[in-house]
């Protein structure tokens, strides 16, 4: 039998307890969606009227905006029992395919009231449900509104156009040929002859390859790269990768450059710094941080993880590798009050099996981030994965009928899958209108299939639970 834990803890004490707690009135508690919309689309999509007057730079954009579908709740409806959660789930993390080292934790998101904990403060492999980590830390030291930029400057000793990356592995073959063609415009301004093509990788300080290896979950990691390395036309997703994406993205633009019109000197790009008093001939910048980190959790992106985890790093005085990852991210969440107790932070993405987090701060982050005193933390919530209709869930719950078909569209969370190990987190709403947020990770399955389908089957029970 499982051991219980039915003890009440409340979310560490400080601004984030008191942020949580259900003031007297009313509050507008929207859960994972602000009345249906993915808030990062919305706000991606009015940023569309700036990236048409940008001048010499361009904004990146995301997928429109959905449509409203659910409406905020109030906070106020009949809080779960805790007894009644664990008649619920019990039995379900009893299931033999989630093996005998299942670990869980399920709190109140309105209140941090704990309502149910299995081993929750032991530290288990987490798969990609570490990028829910990454998003809250990411968001708390940066901001909904950071953008990642890539831009082109000029070196006019040397008569050479130097292509900077600033990590932002969501730049597309489009972006960078409009890139192109304004820094084309701006040296027919200038009157400059034939140039030279450099690119300059040095916001990261070595070149890193992930513990596994470059393979088809993830490029080399390099602050400058088109669509991740991608040698398809995927945007997500296994895929085959350059095993040199700085250097194939230099070759393009100096293609592009040329066929906007530029004299550009025969040869390939060479790597260099670029001088610190280069002048700024063009930029393009990503979509608002909130809505990249939407897309990472919606589609798991192991790329896109690393690189907001580097960004943090570096807004945070660390170096842009995986130690500073790791100090980073431990930092930001330790700011926000939350438990890093027996949690090691081995990588952004979860490939790393040598991490370590634990359930009680999986779901203490994701009840943080619906705080409606933290708004800036919201898109970890609204781009967490809807079942049975969206990114790593789309063919989950539904598909696979049985006891989890039910949870399909009500449960919203972050799926992690590596040999062995499966986990889930994030969020439901009980029939009641309370929004609680879950942690389920199993470490030692032998059945994939099983043990996603175990897991789903729990995530419904508290999805359609009234657990009075």
């Amino acid at each position: 039998m499982l051991r219980r834990h039915r003890a009440t803890w409340r979310l560490v004490a400080g601004s984030a307890a008191a942020g949580l707690a259900v003031a007297a009135g009313a509050i507008a508690l929207a859960g994972p969606w602000d009345a249906g919309q993915r808030t990062a689309e919305r706000d991606a999509a009015a940023a569309d009227a700036e990236r048409h007057g940008a001048g010499a730079e361009r904004v990146g954009v995301t997928v429109p905006v959905a449509d409203p579908v659910l409406a905020p709740l109030d906070g106020t409806a009949r809080a779960a029992s805790p007894a009644a959660v664990e008649r619920e789930l019990g039995p379900l993390l009893e299931n033999a395919a989630l093996g005998d080292r299942v670990t869980a934790a399920v709190v109140d998101a309105a209140t941090g009231t704990s309502l149910f904990a299995e081993d929750a403060r032991s530290g288990r492999p987490p798969a990609s449900t570490v990028k829910v980590l990454t998003a809250v830390a990411a968001l708390h030291a940066l901001g909904p509104d950071h953008r990642l930029t890539t831009t082109a400057v000029l070196d006019p000793e040397e008569d050479r156009v130097i292509l900077v990356g600033g990590g932002d592995v969501t730049l597309t073959d489009d972006d960078l040929r409009a890139l192109a063609e304004r820094t084309a415009e701006a040296l027919a301004e200038r009157g400059t002859g034939t140039v030279r093509v450099g690119y300059d990788v040095s916001r990261y300080p070595r070149e890193q390859n992930h513990p596994i290896g470059v393979n088809t979950n993830i490029a080399p990691i390099t602050p400058l790269q088109v669509n991740e390395g991608r040698l398809d036309d995927s945007t997500k997703g296994p895929a085959p990768r350059s095993t040199d994406p700085a250097a194939d993205a230099a070759d393009a633009f100096a293609r592009h450059l040329a066929d906007a019109g530029a004299d550009v000197k025969d040869g390939s790009p060479d790597r260099r710094t670029a001088p610190g008093d280069a002048e700024r001939l063009a930029r393009h910048r990503s979509a608002p941080l909130s809505s990249l980190v939407e897309r990472m959790l919606t589609d798991s992106d192991n790329d896109l993880a690393e690189a907001l985890a580097r960004a943090a790093a570096l807004a945070t005085g660390e170096d842009a590798d995986f130690d500073g990852v790791t100090r980073a991210l431990t930092t930001q969440l330790e700011d926000l009050g939350l438990p890093v107790g027996g949690v090691r932070l081995a990588d952004a993405s979860g490939l790393d099996r040598d991490g370590r987090i634990t359930a009680r701060l999986l779901t203490q982050a994701l009840a943080t981030a619906a705080d409606p005193a933290r708004p800036e933390l919201r898109a970890t919530l609204t781009g967490l994965p809807v079942a049975g209709f969206s990114g790593t869930l789309a063919g989950r719950f539904a598909e696979q009928g049985g006891d989890a078909a039910a949870g399909a569209g009500l449960v919203r969370a972050k799926t992690g899958t590596l040999t062995g190990v499966n986990t889930l987190a994030g969020t439901v709403t009980t029939p009641d209108g309370r929004v609680l947020a879950f942690a389920f990770m199993a470490d030692g399955t032998a059945n994939a299939d099983a043990a996603e389908a175990a897991l789903d089957a729990a995530a419904t029970a508290l999805a359609t639970c009234a657990c009075r």
